[in-house]
Parts: C-alpha cells; structure tokens; sequence
C-alpha cells in the first residue's frame, strides 16, 4: 500500500534539522528518544508522499545521506541513524510478547533495571517523620533578608502594580483607576 511519505523538520532559517519516514500523523508525534517536532507545524514538510514503505526508507536513507548528521560531523541533521530502519507495522507473535514480558516483570525502569527501593516500603518511624518534616509547610517561605532584598529591589517600580477593588476586580495598572480602588494582593477566602 503507497501510504507512506517522507517528512522534515525545518529550522527557522529554513534548513532542515531531522528527516523522517511515516504515515498517518507520524510526522506531528514525538516518539521515545527522537527529536521533537516543531511547535509551528508550518515547520514540518511532507517531502514525498504516497509511497511504499521500501519507497519511504530508501529515500530517508537518500536524504539523510544528502543533509549528512550532525553527530558524525557530516552534516546539518540531528537524526542519530542513517535511517531505513524501525519497526513499524511490526507484528509480534504471542510467544515473543511474552518473552517481553517476562524480560520486563519486577522491573520499574525503562532500561529494565530494578530500582534499589524497588518493592520496598518506609518504616512507620520514617513516614511519621517525612509527615512532621512536611506539616506547616504552605508553598514557598522566604527569609526576612530575601524579603528585604525583593523590597528594595521593588522601590520606585511602578509598572505592573496590581490595583484592586474589594477583591472581586483586578487591574494591572500604573495609576490608580478609581476611586474604591486599593494597591496590594488580592487576598481569598475559602467561603
């Protein structure tokens, strides 16, 4: 079936900085390990469409060869394969994915490693004293010195000031826009 393309990655200036081979939204998705696509998706070019998927890889091979990769010092891409490969399509058997599955069991890596607190759990002394080093704490407590220092630094800064009228309209503001209107933080309750 001819529904395969190629597609780049395109820098800012124009110049393409990873080539790959899909179909479907392929070119949009970020897998494990790869090179993120662009956020401006007018950034990602389909080179050529509607082919096999030999087709496809032959000429991902083709243009990698052409750009060269940036890890061999041989040109601009940062593909890390000459691609032509990966396992798409790819149907295992019942016995391989069991294989797999007995390779991964116990494991919480994905390098299939045991974790050293893997299957473990706190003592009842340690997680009552995580809890005591935890209660009180509510976000992010500065020292009188750095307040001391964030208020200087503040002095004669006018820009941004928040102005706000009895808490339910907020603006962003040099001058004050009204009258009711009181300069600071805006202040909830839980009602």
């Amino acid at each position: 079936m001819n529904n395969y393309y190629t597609y780049a990655y395109l820098r800012k200036d124009g110049t393409p900085y990873y080539i790959g081979k899909g179909e479907k939204d392929r070119a949009y998705r970020k897998n494990k390990g790869e090179v993120k696509p662009p956020k401006d998706k007018t950034r990602i070019i389909f080179l050529k469409e509607n082919l096999t998927e030999e087709e496809a890889f032959r000429h991902e091979i083709y243009m990698i060869f052409v750009f060269g990769r940036k890890d061999l010092e041989t040109g601009i891409l940062r593909n890390k394969t000459d691609g032509g490969e990966g396992p798409s399509g790819a149907v295992r058997s019942k016995e391989t994915r069991k294989k797999m599955s007995q390779i991964m069991k116990g494991k919480n890596t994905k390098k299939g490693k045991d974790h050293p607190n893997y299957g473990k759990s706190h003592s009842e002394e340690t997680k009552r004293k995580i809890s005591e080093a935890h209660k009180g704490k509510i976000g992010r407590l500065h020292s009188n010195e750095t307040k001391r220092k964030m208020r200087e630094s503040n002095k004669g800064k006018n820009v941004g000031k928040k102005w706000w009228n009895n808490g339910k309209i907020n603006k962003f503001t040099i001058e004050c826009p009204g009258d009711n209107w009181t300069r600071g933080l805006i202040r909830f309750s839980k009602n």
